[in-house]
């Protein structure tokens, strides 16, 4: 590994920069249109029926609950929570439970935000540090069709990119239910012909549940950005955050129906967590020669610690089941890419080629079992290196005015070393290095515009990397024997598969043929080597058997009034293992995938009066999904709605009031079906585990800006 650490000279580059950002180009690289709709609205813009840019005229009219939420604006894409604030969401996209973002990939100014060999989950997407009032865009792409991105993006990916500027200094001041308290500062300055953009937001919110989740966290950022004088642009960023929380985890369903705990209680007082993190990162766009250099690069540190209990006295009917995940890392990364205008045979073409590169330097990624967040013994403390770097190469060819081409792929490479130091067992039998290398082709075919409409065909295949400690593991950790062969003492296991592929296509539509009106439609099939089948008794995921999925997507954006907004959109799918699943004993249990979202559905509404007013309406349906293989267990759909209004009480002073689960939805953010035990229960029962919706909740928000 050290000898690869040369590669590191990309650090220079970094997040994926977007075709929307490639200003002046031609139309057939301008990869990404708004989704904001006007009478003047144009195709002939995008490559898929599902990608687009959410601005944030229409984010900021979006009533939301937690940072997290942003991501909505991707259509068809839930975000939920199974244990408060603090911890990273939970997503749910084109029928994956992505668990905390392992098939879904987001950067946040050009900062990637999944982790790799994570503490809690592959792929864990905490975005906890993300400042909405600064979201200047989100732009997403679904299907694994874009040789610019990688890792974690099979389902899709959002690029979150912040504001360079802000119009007027601000401070905002909010209150509400159940200890609700929030301050931002944030403002720009003139500074060496640039912009600088300075914010601070401190957090506290206790919740309604009866265990008080005492989450508190901390946000700063300092960003600078300037245009330069051939149209480029360069800008930095640095950030900082910290968060503390106790959790209200998932419950038992029997625990409620018994009268031990309430809808909202708790069962473990001491579960919860802390985090923090330390960003730096930047970017350069400028033309050189006759095409266009973008470098953007980024490191960051990053720590936590996470306490959970899934299955209270499962395992240790004396001191519990709690345990905690621990990780703390170091990570650099950076990208570098070519965009070139060009003609081939006489036809129009735009080339893009470019370097990737991530190094985690992993110094405790541990999971240990406690009790009252003491350490009782470690089951697995691992140092982890990973180095990654990918090359990529995709062109665009117009060949008639009514179709393009483009064709493209990424070769990526990937080299783990793990040194486990855990005193239970495993030692040297779970350390070690491996190396794996992928080549994923991309392709898609553009037909129109005809009529204001257009049709698109993708075909591609993307990944997710698999833990690095699972790459190089030969004993499991938490089936050690103290009663076997001191020199041999856990249970033998197969190392999994470093890179997971998928495979998937595309066919839509997309049409603006109505006055004001955008229709995009898709029909879509992803398959994946291996699934990730949520495992209560560990707190983790696990990987099983491949999948397909087939489903479809509708989205509409309509404008029928000048200042109002009207969305939605609708996705259904159906998700398999292609094999029957067994349980212990080898008898067959069925197909289905647990927690793959069947159907989900969205609309919103937004509108600015011009007279001082504006009101933002949102509402969510995520519907019912077998837990078990089964379909035996099934969850209940969960349907939410959220209000906001808004009033400019003078050109400075705005107040804005929102409610959160305005019919006070009973709903369930989350159900699971595993083994657990309560105390005084004599064996392991298996029931459904849940974490309850909110309860109606109001906010007020008072904005002050200069």
């Amino acid at each position: 590994m050290k000898r690869q650490a040369a590669v590191l000279w990309l650090v220079a580059g970094g997040g994926v920069v977007s075709g929307v950002e490639a200003a002046g180009l031609p139309t057939a690289v301008r990869e990404l249109a708004p989704v904001v709709v006007s009478g003047d609205a144009l195709v002939g813009e995008v490559d898929s029926a599902t990608i687009g840019t959410v601005y944030a005229e229409q984010l900021e009219l979006r009533p939301i609950s937690r940072p997290g939420e942003v991501l909505e604006a991707v259509p068809g894409l839930i975000v939920t929570q199974h244990s408060g604030e603090g911890k990273a969401n939970q997503y749910f996209l084109r029928g994956y439970n992505l668990d905390h973002g392992t098939d879904f990939a987001t950067t946040i100014d050009g900062l990637p935000v999944n982790s790799r060999t994570h503490g809690h989950g592959q792929g864990y997407s905490d975005n906890a540090f993300l400042i909405p009032e600064l979201v200047d865009s989100v732009t997403y792409r679904k299907g694994p069709y874009y040789a610019d991105y990688g890792d974690f993006s099979a389902a899709g990916a959002a690029d979150i990119r912040y504001k360079d500027r802000l119009e007027q200094r601000l401070v905002e001041l909010s209150g509400g239910a159940y200890g609700y308290g929030r301050l931002l500062s944030a403002g720009s300055l003139a500074i060496g012909g640039g912009d600088l953009l300075l914010a601070f937001e401190g957090l506290h919110y206790d919740g309604p549940y009866a265990r008080n989740q005492n989450f508190n966290k901390g946000n700063v950022v300092a960003r600078y950005a300037r245009r330069l004088a051939d149209g480029g642009r360069f800008h930095i960023s640095l950030g900082g955050y910290s968060g503390r929380w106790d959790s209200p985890d998932q419950i038992p369903q029997r625990a409620v129906d018994q009268g031990l705990i309430g809808r909202l209680g708790f069962l473990d007082p001491t579960v919860g967590g802390r985090s923090y993190r330390i960003n730096l990162n930047g970017g350069l766009e400028r033309d050189l020669g006759p095409g266009r250099l973008a470098l953007s690069g980024y490191a960051y540190r990053y720590r936590l610690q996470l306490f959970s209990n899934f299955t209270y006295f499962l395992d240790d009917p004396v001191d519990g089941d709690q345990f905690e995940q621990s990780d703390r890392r170091n990570v650099y990364g950076g990208t570098v890419r070519y965009t070139l205008p060009g003609r081939l045979l006489g036809l129009k073409t735009t080339s893009d080629v470019g370097l990737q590169t991530q190094f985690d330097a992993i110094d405790d990624v541990g999971l240990y079992r406690t009790r009252a967040r003491q350490r009782l013994s470690a089951t697995t403390v691992s140092d982890v290196r990973e180095l990654s770097y990918a090359v990529y190469a995709q062109t665009a060819v117009q060949l008639a005015d009514w179709a393009r081409v483009s064709v493209g792929g990424r070769f990526d490479v990937y080299d783990f070393e793990v040194d486990n130091r855990s005193d239970a067992g495993t030692g040297p039998a779970n350390s070690g290095n491996a190396r794996d290398t992928l080549f994923s082709p991309k392709f898609t075919l553009v037909l129109g515009p005809f009529a204001r409409t257009e049709l698109f065909f993708n075909a591609g295949q993307g990944f997710h990397s698999n833990d690095a400690r699972g790459t190089v593991q030969t004993r499991d950790p938490r089936a050690c024997d103290a009663g076997a062969d001191p020199a041999d003492p856990c249970a033998p296991v197969a190392p999994v598969s470093p890179l997971v592929p998928a495979v998937g296509f595309d066919l839509g539509l997309r049409t603006a043929i109505v006055p004001k009106l955008q229709l995009a439609f898709s029909l879509f099939t992803l398959s994946s080597d291996s699934e990730l089948v949520y495992v209560g008794d560990a707190g983790t995921t696990e990987a099983s058997g491949g999948s397909r999925r087939i489903g479809g997507e509708l989205g509409l954006y309509w404008k029928p009034l000048r200042g109002l907004l009207i969305d939605g959109d609708l996705a259904w799918t159906r998700a398999r293992f292609r094999d029957t699943q067994r349980d212990d004993d080898g008898q067959p249990i069925g197909q289905r995938v647990p927690q793959a979202v069947e159907g989900v559905a969205a609309f919103g509404l937004s509108y600015r009066s011009g007279q001082g007013w504006d009101a933002g309406l949102r509402l969510r349906y995520f519907g019912p999904r077998a837990l078990t293989e089964d379909n035996r267990v099934r969850s209940r759909a969960t349907t939410v709605v959220n209000l906001g209004l808004g009033y400019l009480l003078t050109p400075q002073l705005k107040i804005t009031g929102e409610v959160l689960n305005l019919f006070d939805s009973r709903d369930h953010d989350i159900d699971y079906f595993y083994e657990s035990r309560l105390a005084g229960e004599s064996g392991p029962v298996a029931d459904r585990h849940f974490h309850p919706v909110e309860p109606i909740n109001g906010r007020i928000t008072l904005r002050y800006s200069l």
